[in-house]
């Protein structure tokens, strides 16, 4: 392995070259930046950095760290919930209002919560509608299919003001075979949807396999999953994310089938709308801090609560969020801070995107300057740790939790950003991009570069 003192600064360690060259990786596809995380002196490698090139992922780490500074390791969403009516007898006469602010983990435990406790308040009939409120997001119609014609994986879920579950549903599968079929269990209870609950085991050739394939599913009718082929019998219980068609409709189903789980009645519909003036307040349910949140976006690099942050800075900028706004706040916030560092093309602020661009300089300073900031501990403890957990568990490197890096990977885009922990004490900043179609095989030069700056 090269010493430092042997490598000049636009000339990658020849390790890394290597690992480059097998990948068919040209060398002008790439760009690194290791330097001290002081930035206060010469970077030890600085190789096209002042490159715009797709950083996929790792632009979570933009969007986090101005959401840390711009609202606080403390800041939370809330969830409101009101009605145009009384309660009397176990029932609500009128109508149930539900009012979202952006909160990116209404998960399905949560809103079991929610609901338990205006059941505990003596709802347990809802004579009248439960109406949905959405607003405080304005968003442009979004496909979900738009990104890479997969709408049904959930990293495609688009963001809502009114997010539930990340609009995604998990079905498990549980072979019976004395019954010859598998059973399926739905996650979170969805009403008016045709699910089917049971599938029949069918042997296959290769054992377990390919299990989603030979279940021949169609998730592509609103309302309804059909599978057209069978389980495999030598498969043990599966589990498999999908984020069903029709996404619009997927908060009205999620919130009517876990109340009538729960016992509760509703004699209306669920539906969109706003809350009225003089609506009386409920109760208030307050999501986990930014904190837990930007925890969750990077060290495993969740698009959809990603985006949510984002509208949530357009939000907090122009009172509702919008893309545009959130654009903005990252911009203004990125010039008082990167002073004088090309900004960011940060599209949707989750790098789920063809359009985002950042230079691995820019990004290499705003990690330096994340260093003396006063949520450094928030932001670094955010990302996946080398060999240990989140998207570096399986990590090749040998700097086993030497090293806090978000990593990004795109057809045609692969990147890691963060800290890595050198021999000599030191902390070094770490920026590699690679943008070619063959991106996704830098993965072994990265994890190549990760062990030259731990070795440093």
């Amino acid at each position: 392995m090269q010493p430092a003192s042997t490598i000049a600064t636009g000339r990658l360690p020849a390790e890394v070259e290597a690992a480059l060259q097998r990948g068919k990786l040209a060398p002008d596809a790439v760009s690194v930046v290791v330097m001290d995380a002081s930035g206060t002196q010469r970077p030890l490698l600085d190789v096209r950095s002042d490159v715009q090139r797709n950083p996929a992922s790792v632009m979570k780490l933009v969007t986090t760290f101005a959401a840390l500074e711009l609202l606080g390791p403390a800041y939370t969403w809330d969830t409101s919930v009101s009605t145009d009516g009384s309660i009397a007898k176990g029932a609500l006469n009128g109508n149930l209002y539900i009012q979202g602010s952006g909160d990116p983990k209404l998960v399905m435990e949560r809103l079991w919560l929610m609901q338990r406790r205006l059941q505990d308040r003596g709802v347990k009939v809802i004579v009248g509608d439960v109406v949905l409120d959405r607003s405080a997001f304005q968003l442009p119609p979004i496909d979900p299919a738009y990104f890479d014609n997969e709408p049904f994986r959930p990293y495609n879920a688009v963001p809502d003001a009114l997010l539930v579950n990340y609009k995604s549903m998990t079905m498990s599968f549980m072979p019976d075979a004395a019954a010859g079929v598998a059973r399926i269990a739905y996650e979170p209870a969805i009403a008016n949807m045709n699910l089917p609950a049971t599938v029949p085991l069918v042997n296959t050739k290769g054992g377990c396999g390919n299990w989603r394939a030979a279940l021949k599913a169609n998730f592509a009718v609103a309302g309804q999953i059909q599978f057209a082929g069978g389980y495999p019998a030598a498969c043990e219980e599966n589990s498999w994310s999908i984020a069903p068609a029709a996404p619009e409709s997927f908060a009205p189903r999620v919130f009517e089938g876990m109340w009538r789980e729960a016992g509760g009645k509703i004699t209306g519909q669920v539906r969109f709308g706003t809350v009225p003036q003089g609506a009386t307040p409920l109760m208030r349910f307050d999501s986990p801090s930014l904190t837990e949140v930007v925890r969750d976006i990077n060290k495993y690099s969740n698009n959809v609560m990603a985006q949510q942050v984002f509208l949530t800075l357009g939000k907090q900028r122009a009172g509702v969020g919008t893309f545009e706004g959130g654009r903005q706040a990252v911009a203004q916030w990125w010039s008082e801070r990167m002073g004088g560092m090309s900004q960011p093309t940060v599209d949707n602020g989750a790098g789920l995107s063809r359009d985002a661009r950042v230079t691995a300089g820019g990004l290499a300073k705003m990690l330096s300057v994340a260093w003396t900031s006063n949520v450094m501990p928030e932001l670094m403890a955010s990302m996946p740790i080398v060999g240990v957990d989140g998207t570096m568990k399986k990590s090749k490197s040998s700097a086993v939790g030497g090293a806090h890096l978000k990593t990004g990977t795109l057809r045609d885009a692969s990147a890691i950003a963060g800290y890595v922990n050198g021999a000599n004490g030191r902390r070094w900043v770490v920026v590699a991009l690679a943008n070619s179609d063959n991106a996704p095989a830098a993965r072994p030069a990265w994890d190549a570069l990760i062990d030259w700056v731990a070795a440093q």
